[in-house]
């Protein structure tokens, strides 16, 4: 006989027995998953309760017990005292029992006008939303240590390459900045990523709204969105479509870091020496004393692999499905917590990588040979009068018989973006406005929480 386990504990139960396997397979890792999210499901179930009061479906008396119980279960949760029960389900199970537990009568009204599915989906929309604006903290202060670096070596010599052969003269300057560039530019886009999940979902129910007189744009004030999600089929269609919008955003962070970490893993060779790690950011071997691995580099550059494949795996889940709410999107929640968790690791240890760094300007200096200096004599070959193609032919006749010599001097670069002009000034400028942004979004939001939890 197969074993039984009643379910009476769970927000759908109805005291009838579900068989064990099927109520392990239906549960899966929530119990521990959904402990991210309790924090955001108290917060919003505060703000829903305040709504039910506010519209005069549940009594002020009942709300003021239900906002102060979730207010300790939330601190609960942040500390990590909060505890889940294989046998609740998830997280929204074990708030709602809680609540009971604290305020009797009061925590069995709290679900009134809501399903588990917008409950859900408007816990995930305030995470977002948090771990939203902690990447771009994270992503300015990595933008701003690059600037540094790129300030601080903006003249020494490095050779330029394309296809990993040397190309034309560079500069470590040129090159730092290039992966500032690259995340200031990723700064601008996250705020369209904010614009996206900066709409509240709560009040759309099961997908078709409730038939009570609901107030979603008081809740959505409440919590400090910009906007309701108007359509209650569209919210549950954006499962997965804004967990991904955001994990696309810290691919495209990644993908920049990627090929910076590359340039590292090879800068930093013997046989290339430009660069050289600290002591501390190396490990060992443990059969050949004299190593030094870059680790560090190694695991920063899979972790940017890795999270293309958990952005993958988020779209893989949510895609190929109809409108309406399916049991799938339960799977979405792991390898987005998993990938967000990730992305701020790599920030953090590369925001300590990037000025630790050593540059051994000399071994650069001296891989800086005429060749590099082609394009720019067949440039001086022009000035004098020949023709481009007759110079660069010219040039490419010197460079096969050995009779090249360039004059290193006769050209300098002077438009912006040059070796000599990074635009350091405006890419400090576009990075305070970028904080400024999310200092003000973070102060909005701290606002909001807190005009929630007031009595």
């Amino acid at each position: 006989m197969p074993r039984r386990w009643r379910v009476a504990e769970t927000l759908w139960g109805k005291g009838q027995p579900l068989d064990a396997a099927i109520h392990a397979f239906t549960v899966g890792d929530d119990p521990v998953v959904d402990l991210s999210l309790v924090p955001h499901d108290a917060l919003g179930s505060a703000a829903h309760a305040r709504m039910l009061a506010h519209v005069g479906l549940l009594a002020p008396e009942a709300a003021t017990s239900l906002v102060g119980a979730l207010k300790a279960l939330h601190a609960e949760a942040r500390a990590g005292r909060f505890v889940i029960r294989p046998e609740q389900e998830d997280g929204h199970t074990a708030l709602e029992a809680a609540l009971v537990e604290r305020t009797g009568e009061a925590g069995k009204r709290i679900h009134l006008a809501r399903s588990r599915n917008d409950q859900v989906l408007l816990a995930l929309r305030l995470y977002l939303r948090e771990e939203l604006l902690a990447l771009g903290a994270r992503t300015a202060e990595l933008a701003g240590t690059f600037l540094d670096f790129a300030e601080g070596h903006a003249d020494l010599p490095l050779p330029g390459y394309t296809h990993l052969r040397r190309a034309m003269p560079s500069t470590f300057g040129l090159w730092g900045m290039a992966f500032a560039e690259g995340l200031l530019e990723e700064l601008e886009a996250l705020k369209g990523v904010w614009g996206r999940i900066d709409r509240c979902p709560l009040g759309a129910a099961a997908g078709f709204g409730v038939p009570l007189p609901i107030d979603r744009e008081y809740v959505a004030r409440l919590l400090g969105f910009s906007r309701v999600q108007r359509s209650p089929i569209d919210a549950q269609d954006s499962r997965g479509r804004h967990e991904a919008a955001l994990l696309t955003w810290a691919c495209s962070v990644a993908g920049t870091l990627e090929k910076w970490l590359w340039d590292v893993q090879l800068y930093s060779m013997d046989e290339f020496g430009f660069l050289a790690l600290p002591d501390a950011f190396t490990t060992g071997s443990s059969i050949m004393p004299q190593k030094k691995n870059p680790d560090v580099v190694e695991l920063a550059r899979g972790r940017c692999r890795e999270l293309r494949g958990l952005a993958h795996q988020v779209e893989a889940v949510a895609g190929g499905l109809p409108s309406s709410y399916h049991r799938d999107f339960q799977l979405l929640k792991r390898p987005t917590f998993q990938a967000l968790a990730s992305t701020k690791a790599l920030l953090e240890v590369l925001a300590r990588l990037v000025p630790a760094l050593k540059v051994n300007a000399d071994k650069a200096r001296a891989a800086c040979d005429d060749s590099l200096y082609a394009a720019h004599h067949a440039y001086a070959l022009v000035a004098q009068g020949l023709p481009f193609r007759d110079a660069y032919r010219e040039v490419g006749r010197q460079l096969n018989d050995g009779t090249f010599q360039p004059d290193r001097g006769a050209l300098t670069a002077t438009h912006l973006g040059g070796a000599g002009n990074l635009g350091l000034a405006t890419a400090r400028e576009e990075l305070a406005d970028a904080r400024e942004w999310l200092t003000r979004t973070h102060a909005q939001q701290t606002q909001a929480a807190e005009r929630v939890w007031a009595a």
